[in-house]
């Protein structure tokens, strides 16, 4: 089912906003190709609101982190004029009751208008996206966390807060405040996940995402890392380190787990195939003995297709019990 099937689905008619839509699913196919994947598997009214939020994510993240037309990172003091001017947009949109009817009044950037909808539509609260915009910011300066206390004060904003935009699209069967904690624990898990996949990349920007406690605790540290990225081999202190995040994480998995069964049952296979999908990339790292130094991390198509098949299966037959 393509765009306008699914824009048609949601009830979404104006040209300019379904546009904006658009954009927001073009994002999240070339970016998030797992949890795309597992979104095929929503109902088709449901998906432009999960393209609005993911698209919205990764374009904030392209602001932060992406480079500019000749191919150069901007410099800081640019990116904060970028995310400032962003960040200014987000707040007037939020504040609308209402998108506006005359397009000089809408958002500036189509992801934002979509994102602005998507809010209203299902009373997302405005506070979630502004601790997003808030970690978003903190990449412009913070290079490394001391510990992962600090480590997750950050993916409140980056990950957890994704996680809790998603319960009200999603749906849920009992009272949501029972279904955050799982939401917000699936939004770490799938961040820290990340994390360890793209430890090479992020020393690349600058930056250390695996905190500095537990580096230490393995004898290992920042030039360690550099010296592993550099060389593109493994170090026992390092792969010690990464074993614990890793397991930190598996954790995470498990917390996040029982939030399946308290969402509405048309939306619990999309969300059971993230899960897993995500967590294969977690088993694919340690099958690799945690090399995440000559290759990035993915889950075999094959596997993908294993997951993904049957869940679309189980979506269809609980769109039928629902009528």
């Amino acid at each position: 089912m393509g765009t306008t099937a699914e824009l048609d689905a949601a009830g979404i008619t104006d040209t300019g906003l379904r546009a904006a839509y658009a954009r927001c699913r073009e994002l999240h196919a070339h970016h998030g190709r797992t949890y795309y994947l597992a979104t095929r598997v929503l109902p088709a009214a449901r998906r432009p609101a999960v393209h609005a939020l993911y698209g919205f994510a990764r374009w904030v993240d392209d602001v932060v982190d992406g480079t500019g037309a000749d191919g150069v990172p901007p410099r800081t003091a640019q990116r904060r004029a970028r995310i400032d001017a962003v960040d200014s947009e987000v707040e007037a949109v939020l504040e609308e009751p209402t998108d506006p009817v005359d397009p000089a009044g809408a958002a500036r950037e189509p992801v934002v208008r979509a994102l602005a909808d998507t809010a209203r539509r299902y009373a997302i609260p405005a506070g979630y996206f502004r601790a997003f915009m808030a970690s978003m910011r903190a990449d412009l300066t913070v290079d490394h966390y001391p510990t992962y206390a600090d480590l997750r004060s950050y993916m409140y904003g980056s990950a957890q807060v994704i996680g809790l935009q998603m319960l009200p699209v999603l749906g849920t069967v009992v009272p949501r405040q029972r279904a955050a904690p799982h939401a917000a624990a699936l939004g770490e898990a799938f961040q820290l996940t990340n994390f360890l996949r793209d430890v090479a990349e992020d020393l690349d920007r600058g930056r250390v995402y695996l905190p500095d406690d537990v580096l230490a605790a393995h004898g290992a540290d920042r030039a360690l890392l550099e010296y592993c990225r550099g060389s593109r081999t493994q170090d026992p202190r390092v792969r010690a380190a990464l074993a614990e995040c890793a397991a930190i994480n598996r954790d995470l998995y498990r917390r996040a787990e029982p939030g399946c069964a308290m969402l509405d049952p048309v939306s619990r296979p999309c969300i059971r195939t993230a899960l897993l999908l995500y967590r294969g990339i977690l088993d694919e790292i340690e099958a690799a003995d945690f090399d995440v130094w000559t290759r990035r991390h993915r889950v075999p198509n094959s596997r993908r297709l294993r997951v993904a098949l049957p869940a679309l299966g189980r979506s269809l037959a609980a769109r039928v019990r629902t009528g």
